[in-house]
């Protein structure tokens, strides 16, 4: 959950929707390039789950070796992908930035993406906790 800023207002994300779900090494370089990007505060990503036991069917608890679903290095930190990537969510630390930022985000869109994307300036995930979250026991 992302912070607000001084003046409470929930800071801007740039949503990457590419036209198709993305490869691990892909997601991978394309994290790691974002990172790059100056005013960069934080990126979620979103996609189709990739689970490491069948749930369901006459497989039930059988091991699934999805080729996706792996180690990436992103800013030199191992992570397991358990998601292939259908969505980039980029928060932006200031509104005044957004414009640069964009430039710098669909040059590199470009460059790593073989295929359309769209780009959307917004807010995208929430910012504050909700009265379910309180119940969850999420916060306190």
């Amino acid at each position: 959950m992302s912070t607000l800023t001084s003046e409470g207002v929930p800071l801007p994300e740039i949503q990457i929707f590419p036209e198709r779900l993305l490869s691990a090494s892909t997601t991978e370089a394309l994290l790691n390039k974002l990172y790059t990007v100056k005013n960069v505060r934080q990126i979620n990503i979103q996609g189709e789950g990739l689970p490491s036991i069948m749930k369901a069917g006459p497989g039930t608890g059988d091991p699934v070796n999805h080729p996706e679903r792996r180690m990436i290095k992103v800013r030199g930190e191992d992570i397991e992908l358990t998601v292939q990537v259908g969505r980039i969510f980029v928060e932006i630390c200031d509104i005044d930035f957004v414009p640069q930022a964009l430039k710098e985000v669909e040059e590199i869109c470009k460059e790593l993406l073989p295929f359309n994307f769209t780009l959307e300036v917004g807010r995208y995930n929430k910012f504050q906790a909700t009265t379910s979250d309180y119940k969850k026991g999420l916060v306190k």
